[in-house]
């Protein structure tokens, strides 16, 4: 594991346990943003950094007890925290990194990413991974509960040009990663980036 992997796991195993409490609310923000995945019953989907596995049960409803649900995350202490609050019964907890997936070239309709695209170490290569794993026209969806001037101004800090999630820097990092934009909504209380696997 290199530095920049073990500041976000530091970043994340410091706050864990008391993650959910923090943002009691965003079930029916998740559940939402799931649904622009266009999951069908049987499907197969990745949570990318589950966390806590917010989005698993939304993830599970979607794709039904018929479809593959799996979750990964480089922090042990979350993984826990999904347990703890029941969440593996609704797919399966990796420990690992999303730029090295054990998983096989295409097998995935689609990806989810809450608060993803940040915590990225690298984030090409990262994307083009998580591409490398689903099948052509599959989807990935880029989510936050909140919009960027939102979190900016929860963080206490200014919105700047160079925040991957901006559109002028989010739509040439996925299309130099596989991936084709298809829509993009940012405000205060949503960000969500819907993107299609390139064949």
């Amino acid at each position: 594991m290199n530095d920049d992997h073990r500041d976000v796991q530091e970043f994340f195993t410091a706050r864990a346990a008391g993650w959910d409490a923090r943002f009691p609310d965003d079930g029916p923000a998740y559940a939402a943003a799931v649904a622009g995945l266009g999951l069908r019953p049987g499907g197969s989907v990745l949570d990318a950094g589950c966390g806590t596995g917010r989005a698993l049960p939304a993830l599970r409803d979607a794709v039904g007890p018929g479809g593959t649900v799996v979750g990964v995350d480089l922090t042990p202490a979350m993984l826990t925290a999904a347990v703890r609050a029941g969440r593996d019964g609704s797919g399966a907890l990796l420990l690992g990194d999303v730029g090295r997936l054990p998983l096989r070239d295409g097998v995935l309709d689609a990806v989810f990413g809450a608060g993803l695209v940040s915590h990225l170490v690298r984030p090409a290569e990262d994307l083009r991974e998580l591409a490398r794993v689903v099948r052509p026209g599959g989807r990935l969806a880029l989510f936050h509960p909140v919009g960027r001037a939102a979190l900016a101004a929860r963080h206490g800090r200014p919105l700047t040009g160079d925040d991957l999630r901006a559109e002028a820097n989010l739509r040439p990092l996925l299309a130099g990663s596989g991936w084709r934009l298809v829509s993009y909504v940012d405000r205060d209380d949503r960000f969500l980036a819907l993107a299609e696997r390139v064949a």
